[in-house]
């Protein structure tokens, strides 16, 4: 195959930190969150150095410019996983330096302009959102698709954050719609039963004794009751504890959990984030206090007190 590089590129620095040639031809795209504001000049830079270890095929700076770090016939040293980078187009995103890691409008907008070239440029006509590790890695795309997958599958990263994971769907919808495609969305739940019954916003127990990664849960932790900030596959986080007074943002699979209780729709109202929006005068408008807003992380498991536009936020009833 003659691999070809996107015409969008308006920067090039190449990394000498790739694997040269590509052995599996492209079938996947891996979005990644930098964790800065930065440029993509700055992503050159970091990209530069042998002991970085790490490069992405191409970045998308603050201002929605795109650079070119390894050409697309290269392999990448971006996702934690070799299999993945031997398939895939990295991207890396400039974002928040917290959780959710939000991206600028302009940035979220050249991805999907920067996906559609990748797509269209490789023969595809669908980009697809699996929403679950296991189903993705197992599935074959058809000549005509493209495979998202994150960087959380391989490492125990937060990569892309959940600003950007929970935009991937509508990443591959907007992407199938410029392609002219029909789109195909698959949820977890539909793929494994076993996350079936553990939702976000769940209150759950831990019946396991092990976290995600093998490592042994402490039994203070296993006394408490944990809110699910994320399901994806078999794999569940836990963030805050049912007081709020405790956070620990950690893996645990669907199996190792009970569901203890989960919030209705009599508990709490949904308010959709508008621009300029903070969790005081949320909290003010709905609860008659701004100082409540703690209740408002609590329910909607933040790890942090940054939201954004667009945004839903569970809300306690008085």
């Amino acid at each position: 195959m003659a691999y070809k590089n996107s015409s969008l590129v308006s920067y090039t620095k190449l990394s000498p930190n790739n694997s040269g040639q590509r052995t599996h031809s492209i079938d996947r795209i891996t979005p990644h969150c930098v964790v800065g504001q930065c440029s993509v000049e700055t992503l050159g830079n970091i990209f530069l150095p042998t002991s970085r270890q790490a490069s992405s095929n191409y970045g998308i700076g603050v201002d929605g410019r795109v650079g070119m770090y390894v050409e697309e016939k290269n392999r990448s040293w971006c996702s934690s996983s070799s299999a993945n980078d031997q398939r895939a187009i990295t991207i890396e995103c400039a974002s928040d330096t917290a959780e959710p890691y939000a991206f600028k409008d302009v940035v979220y907008n050249r991805l999907v302009e920067l996906c559609t070239d990748i797509c269209r440029r490789n023969g595809k006509t669908k980009l697809l959102w699996l929403g679950d590790k296991t189903k993705t890695l197992n599935y074959t795309p058809k000549s005509d698709e493209m495979v998202l997958t994150v960087h959380r599958w391989f490492a125990n990263k937060s990569c892309p954050g959940n600003w950007m994971y929970a935009r991937m769907g509508d990443l591959a919808s907007k992407v199938t719609a410029a392609l002219g495609g029909s789109m195909e969305t698959v949820t977890p739940a539909e793929q494994d039963g076993s996350s079936a019954a553990i939702k976000v916003g769940d209150l759950v127990t831990i019946t396991g004794s092990a976290y995600y990664n093998g490592k042994a849960i402490p039994d203070w932790v296993k006394k408490l009751r944990w809110y699910v900030v994320e399901v994806s596959g078999d794999r569940a986080v836990i963030n805050k504890d049912e007081s709020g007074k405790y956070a620990i943002m950690s893996a645990v699979k669907t199996s190792a959990l009970a569901v203890a209780g989960a919030a209705t729709a009599e508990t709490y109202r949904i308010h959709t984030v508008a621009h300029g929006d903070t969790l005081w005068a949320i909290a003010k408008k709905y609860l008659g206090n701004g100082s409540r807003y703690k209740e408002i992380v609590s329910l909607n498991g933040l790890t942090s007190n940054v939201i954004y536009s667009g945004m839903k936020l569970k809300i306690p009833n008085k």
